[in-house]
């Protein structure tokens, strides 16, 4: 189904029964946002917010909140897509079987940008930053953002779409020190594409261009946050997707449009130029503080006729986002296997907040691998896994052999980690790296964007047997009360609030002494944190402690641990130190007053009667 437009997907959306309309006045501060995560949950319809307080333009959210109607909304071109996708990954593919790929260059050549001369309707009108939805999604947030943006900017050595980059990267509209309606924030990380076109052009001492684009045919945000094989531009991806091609033009001063967008906020970022941006509620279930980042200095806000905004909304897995994660792991999914040679699968775990926890499954080929019964080959994969575009965010990495099991399933949480924690030697498995990198939201790290890593590698037999239920008489060291199994071999310890790492080393080391008396054969994992039941009430609930709340260098402790030759090992459980630390940034919490008005909308009669 080619879109022509956001409207026009809107109305097949209503038409199929996949969207409602919201009539009611409604608050962009926390109110829609909290309608949309209700909504989310439930995994109802997207929303159409017809009446939005302080703002003219009506909003939808949730396009992409269902696999099923993200799929219906591609459903004449999801598969073609797949084997464009596929081809660009792996050239030999459409050697080997030319019949099978003959029509991949057609699909292409017809997909490519189009440039408009005349007559495009984002031309319609123009308007101010201040007139638009003031969407504030969580208590602390710095002000409104734009969540479902479509950032343009061009290499100023090689100008022109085929080389620009199209980027979802959150926009600041409004708060702490932006002058209202001339100034946005814009967040981004350097080594992304629209940091690496500014880089170059601070080197030159010019101002690059930026065009953010909202709204517009579906294809165009999914676009924006494909992770696509070189040579593949969004735009080209884009045509392809939406069975459209992706129009364009210059305006009178040079900015790139979108012509088929429903807004084009056009600006230049000068170099040197930062304002302090955020907070803002993320991915990883905490907020993103206050730090400087590029200042956008705004010329015009251009609309279509009768447009429509389009927002999501950003926080603890799952949200959208997941939902946006599942379809482009369907599209893409065989693409990172093809890169790394002896790769089986890798995966960015979602309840874990995406970036801190993979899981990878390699090969052991080139060693005589059941005679030395340890991992070889794929400490080499997970070294290249840590190298690679935004799975270098990583802090922990789970790498398991395919040889061991070629049936296990990468996306089964509590199977995976069995199968890990059943075969790792805990005096041998673990590598770090330290003082490195990780995710700039992250912050439990010592520092902006700076923390550690480490791969959990196992490979060969089975060594010990899991415990499911604890042996009579466990008793925890002192000053540790409360526990819980929160799967086979993984313990939850409830822990004294954290202090500073001089005083806790002191409680740590108990857990070597306890050793001598306490039966800890079948407990690999031992995760400290502040509430044991609630760590231990889901598999989600320990993956989101145990991963975001550590810094493995730091954080990461053993019974009766050692180092020999500058390597750490333990000939106990491995302990994780996952309590809030004073340096890490509050966790998201909902408005209570919000969410009893949100929870009145589900009465009888009322817009969302039936769906929450």
């Amino acid at each position: 189904m080619g879109y022509s437009s956001l409207t026009e997907c809107v109305n097949d959306l209503e038409r199929h029964g996949h969207l409602i309309r919201i009539k009611d006045e409604v608050d962009p501060y926390l109110e829609m946002a909290a309608i949309h995560m209700r909504v989310y949950q439930a995994q109802g319809p997207a929303l159409l917010f017809e009446n939005i307080k302080g703002s003219s333009f009506p909003a939808v959210s949730n396009l992409f909140g269902t696999l099923e109607r993200s799929r219906f909304m591609f459903r004449d071109t999801l598969d073609k897509i797949k084997v464009l996708v596929d081809v660009k990954s792996n050239p030999m593919q459409a050697i080997k079987n030319p019949f099978r790929y003959a029509h991949v260059a057609a699909t292409a050549l017809s997909a490519l940008p189009w440039k408009k001369r005349s007559g495009a309707p984002i031309l319609y009108g123009t308007t101010r930053i201040s007139q638009l939805p003031q969407i504030v999604n969580w208590p602390m947030d710095g002000g409104p953002f734009v969540t479902m943006p479509q950032v343009y900017t061009e290499d100023v050595t090689k100008p022109g779409p085929m080389h620009a980059n199209l980027g979802m990267y959150r926009i600041q509209l409004a708060g702490n020190d932006y002058v209202q309606d001339t100034e946005v924030g814009l967040h981004y990380q350097l080594h992304r594409g629209i940091g690496v076109h500014q880089t170059m052009a601070n080197a030159l001492g010019q101002p690059l261009k930026v065009s953010i684009f909202v709204g517009g045919p579906p294809s165009h945000p999914l676009a924006a946050v494909m992770p696509l094989p070189e040579g593949l531009s969004e735009l080209t991806f884009a045509g392809a997707l939406g069975n459209r091609r992706f129009r364009y033009f210059y305006d009178e001063e040079g900015f790139c449009i979108s012509a088929d967008a429903d807004f084009v906020i056009t600006g230049t970022v000068y170099p040197g130029e930062n304002k302090p941006e955020g907070p803002f509620g993320d991915h990883l279930g905490y907020y993103s503080l206050v730090h400087p980042f590029p200042l956008m200095r705004v010329h015009k806000v251009y609309h279509r006729k009768n447009p429509i905004w389009s927002f999501t909304v950003v926080g603890r897995p799952p949200q959208e986002d997941t939902s946006f994660g599942a379809l482009i792991h369907e599209i893409t999914g065989s693409a990172i296997p093809q890169e790394i040679n002896g790769l089986h699968a890798v995966h960015a775990v979602d309840a874990a907040g995406v970036h801190p926890l993979l899981f990878a499954i390699g090969s052991e080929r080139y060693t005589p691998y059941l005679q030395t019964d340890r991992p070889q080959e794929i400490l080499t994969i997970a070294n290249q896994i840590l190298g690679k575009n935004q799975l270098s965010l990583a802090k922990y990495l789970f790498i398991s052999a395919y040889q061991d099991d070629p049936k296990l399933d990468i996306h089964d949480i509590p199977a995976f980690l069995k199968h890990i924690l059943e075969r790792i030697d805990p005096e041998r498995d673990l590598h770090f790296h330290t003082r490195t990198t990780i995710d700039t939201l992250d912050y439990s790290g010592d520092g902006l964007n700076t923390g550690s890593k480490v791969v959990f590698a196992a490979a060969g037999s089975k060594k010990r047997d899991l415990a499911v239920v604890l042996p009579g008489g466990f008793q925890l060291p002192k000053p540790f009360q409360a526990c819980k199994l929160a799967l086979p071999g993984v313990l939850a310890v409830e822990a004294p609030p954290f202090t500073n790492y001089e005083n806790e080393a002191v409680n740590i080391d108990r857990w070597s002494t306890a050793a001598e008396t306490v039966d800890f054969s079948g407990i690999t994992l031992i995760v400290l944190c502040d509430d044991a039941a609630f760590t231990a009430d889901s598999v989600n609930n320990l993956v989101w402690v145990a991963f975001t709340r550590s810094n493995p260098s730091y954080d990461i402790h053993g019974v009766r641990s050692f180092i020999e030759h500058k390597h750490w090992g333990c000939r106990g459980p491995v302990i994780i130190d996952a309590r809030k630390k004073p340096h890490h940034a509050p966790e998201l919490i909902e408005d209570p007053d919000v969410e009893k008005r949100v929870s009145a909308m589900g009465a009888k009669g009322k817009p969302l009667h039936g769906i929450i």
